[in-house]
């Protein structure tokens, strides 16, 4: 089976990123509704070279929806909410805030 991972950014996963705040160094992925902790672990070390410490996932079903008058579904989803060891960071959720903070200066 054909395993999927994907970062999921939003501005409520930004806030497990930052350590201005002393929050825990946790990013957050869309990640294949039928894979388990330990393959998601795997992909994340593997693919990021980090040390995940902890992991959780939610999987969320589908819901019903209408439309015109016929009955469909969404697709069901699951996100990976993965902590890392202290100092270690993904390089795919970096912004570049120094050009933001450029803009909003001028």
């Amino acid at each position: 089976m054909k395993y999927t991972l994907s970062p999921r950014i939003t501005e409520k996963s930004y806030r497990g990123i930052s350590e201005e705040k002393n929050v825990s160094n946790t990013y957050t992925f869309n990640v294949s509704p039928k894979s388990s902790k330990e393959v998601i672990t795997k992909m994340v070390e593997d693919q990021f070279k980090v040390t995940v410490i902890d992991i959780r996932t939610v999987s969320t079903p589908g819901k019903a929806r209408r439309f015109k008058g016929i009955l469909g579904r969404t697709n069901a989803t699951k996100k990976a909410i993965v902590r890392l060891a202290k100092g270690q960071t993904i390089a795919a959720f970096d912004i570049a805030t120094d050009e933001g903070a450029k803009k909003d200066k001028e």
